[in-house]
């Protein structure tokens, strides 16, 4: 089947309203930053193959119809818009290393505020909110500006080791899991711990 079909088959129209869903409600929440930052759903049963937000729209403006397809090298297989550089980099070493399928990457301003103090963190025993985070946080405090090679997204899915939320020194957040709504869920909730601390 081509990428074509595949995009625009009932399942991946389903994967991508809810991606869609997903940065609208971040939008929503105050979760994004401008037009930068990066939600990503791989293809069921495919690491190499993953659905990702469109470079330069505000993720209030984002629908099923602007997601891209793309593969782990960034060739747009499929959809009208070009990603960014970056995304392909962070998303791609995530899904292929961690081997997530969801993987939401964003700069939301409690949690990459901690990215910025000594401990890089949330202290996962701070608060109810906090504590459903327990043994699931990574760090990655080697922060090396932009991610735009293949070592720097890799450094970060090595660093997540089998956790599903890393806070990126002086950076921001990635949090990851096996469904868009359950990876929300932690996104959304992580920053509320974050306010809290």
């Amino acid at each position: 089947m081509s990428s074509h079909a595949i995009f625009a088959s009932p399942a991946i129209r389903r994967l991508r309203e809810d991606l869609a869903l997903a940065l609208r409600a971040a939008a929503h929440h105050g979760l994004s930053e401008g037009v930068c930052n990066h939600f990503s759903v791989a293809l069921p049963g495919e690491q190499e193959q993953f659905l990702i937000n469109p470079r330069g729209l505000h993720w209030s403006e984002v629908g099923p119809d602007d997601i891209v397809l793309i593969d782990g090298e960034g060739h747009v297989l499929a959809g009208r818009h070009r990603v960014e550089p970056t995304a392909l980099f962070i998303h791609g070493a995530v899904h292929r290393i961690a081997r997530h399928a969801v993987v939401l990457h964003c700069h939301m301003p409690y949690a990459t505020a901690l990215t910025l103090t000594k401990d890089r963190a949330l202290d996962p025993t701070l608060s109810q909110n906090a504590m459903r985070y327990i043994d699931r946080i990574a760090i990655d405090a080697d922060y090396n500006g932009l991610a735009l090679d293949h070592t720097e997204g890799e450094r970060i899915a090595r660093a997540m080791a089998g956790k599903d939320v890393a806070f990126l020194g002086n950076h921001g957040v990635v949090v990851a899991g096996a469904t868009i709504a359950h990876a929300y869920d932690d996104l959304y909730y992580l920053e509320r711990a974050c306010l809290h601390q």
